[in-house]
């Protein structure tokens, strides 16, 4: 049986297309606005590997919907979670987007606080879930996007919510893993017997010499609601041409590496998600 000490045994070529190519003309431009969103290649590989078509994908994360809108052009049903209404709308309308496209599946997305979902979600769901897909947030912000005027270079749509509604981005790192035990100890429940967790994640760096181990964190607490390991992936950010990784970093993400370097600070461009997949026994 796998343990936290599982060695990475598998690469996921996710981003070998940039990220607004693979979003384009399958969700709303208004997805772009989303400071945390996952891949749609990435999604997609996690969901055509451990499910069949017509199976439940459940994201108590669900954001922009890319977990849902990718279920349902495989050909299986999704229910999501996001406690932002702007998110869940912005979701609402990615999924009918994506069934006006044809897809075969279907999906809900719930308003509210996954960590109470089991509360949230149908009870028909309890039992019934063949892959839990999400992600969490990496703190209050991320690199968002960039607006150009006469004063300068500043960031946008970088923040990923309402610090009162509860959010967990704004809970600081100790409260978000309780969060976030409590959402995988509720999702243990809706997986059928052998239904399948995929968390993407990587680490975080406060401070330019403070790198939290997001992902082992992460695998901890998946081990203490009672998921087991079973395989380490690396989801690739960056593109690989001829042997060589050409990064897509951010032009703050390229900024921050920079700055760290010139102050003696070993830091290096992020080139992959850690993937964490575990199983319901």
């Amino acid at each position: 049986m796998a343990d936290a000490t599982l060695p990475v045994t598998s690469v996921w070529l996710t981003c070998q297309q940039p990220a607004r190519d693979q979003r384009r003309g399958r969700y709303i431009p208004a997805t772009s606005t989303h400071p945390g969103k996952m891949l749609p290649h990435l999604a997609a590989h996690a969901i055509s590997s451990f499910t069949a078509p017509g199976d439940l994908v459940f994201d108590p994360m669900a954001g922009s919907g890319t977990t849902l809108v990718e279920a349902m052009h495989l050909g299986r049903d999704a229910i999501g979670i996001d406690i932002e209404p702007r998110f869940t709308a912005m979701a609402e309308q990615n999924i009918t987007l994506a069934a006006s496209q044809g897809a075969a599946g279907t999906a809900k997305v719930i308003t509210g606080d996954a960590t109470g979902l089991l509360d949230l979600v149908p009870a028909s769901a309890v039992g019934q879930v063949g892959l839990v897909l999400t992600s969490p947030p990496y703190g209050r912000g991320t690199h968002g996007l960039v607006r150009a005027d006469s004063t300068g270079v500043r960031k946008r749509d970088h923040l990923y919510g309402d610090r009162e509604r509860g959010n967990l981005a704004y809970a600081g790192w100790s409260r978000l893993l309780d969060g976030f035990a409590t959402i995988l100890a509720a999702s243990y429940q809706l997986l059928r017997p052998g239904g399948t967790v995929v968390i993407t994640c990587r680490p975080v760096r406060r401070q330019r010499d403070n790198l939290i181990d997001l992902p082992g964190e992460l695998l901890a607490v998946a081990q203490s609601v009672g998921l087991v390991p079973v395989q380490r992936c690396a989801a690739m950010l960056a593109a690989v041409r001829d042997g060589q990784i050409v990064h897509r970093a951010s032009m703050f993400g390229l900024m921050a590496v920079r700055r760290a370097r010139a102050e003696g600070v070993p830091v290096h461009l992020i080139a992959h998600e850690d993937v964490l997949v575990l199983r319901r026994c």
